[in-house]
């Protein structure tokens, strides 16, 4: 992946995200419900800026493997995709409400890991061992009066 940039921040990040149904509730093993989850994942990725990689909606959970800039926390983006998704998908198979005892859709926690291709984390100690061994100049240049 490229990096991206922000007016304040230069990333290259990515998440593997997972969480499931209230009750691991197979409900997307109906094709209609299964589709059109996918369709809105897709659509709120797209709304606030998430990266979308990849996305696998299973019967009773959701992989999504996903990149977003570093002002959102992981927390925040799981909440946004979970909280809008359900309630559409409860306003579109208002049945989906019966079947789930409590009206929730989801499932409080999630499942959240960082992912990394080169940068692992070997590279970032040794990175950060060598980066310590430096000599390091003044923080501030010093002005010289004449």
């Amino acid at each position: 992946m490229a990096i991206k940039r922000t007016s304040h921040a230069v990333y290259d990040t990515s998440y593997h995200l997972v969480w499931c149904p209230k009750y691991r509730k197979k409900i997307f093993g109906d094709h209609q419900i299964k589709e059109r989850a996918e369709q809105l994942i897709h659509k709120i990725c797209e709304e606030y800026e998430f990266k979308l990689i990849e996305m696998e909606i299973s019967v009773e959970h959701v992989h999504i493997l996903l990149s977003f800039a570093p002002k959102h926390s992981i927390g925040e983006v799981v909440r946004i995709i979970k909280s809008i998704s359900a309630r559409e998908l409860f306003r579109v198979f208002p049945s989906l409400k019966h079947s789930l005892w409590s009206g929730q859709l989801w499932e409080d926690g999630y499942f959240a890991r960082t992912v990394g291709d080169r940068m692992t984390r070997d590279v970032i100690e040794k990175y950060i061992e060598n980066h310590r061994k430096l000599k390091q100049g003044p923080a501030q240049l010093e002005l010289k009066l004449r």
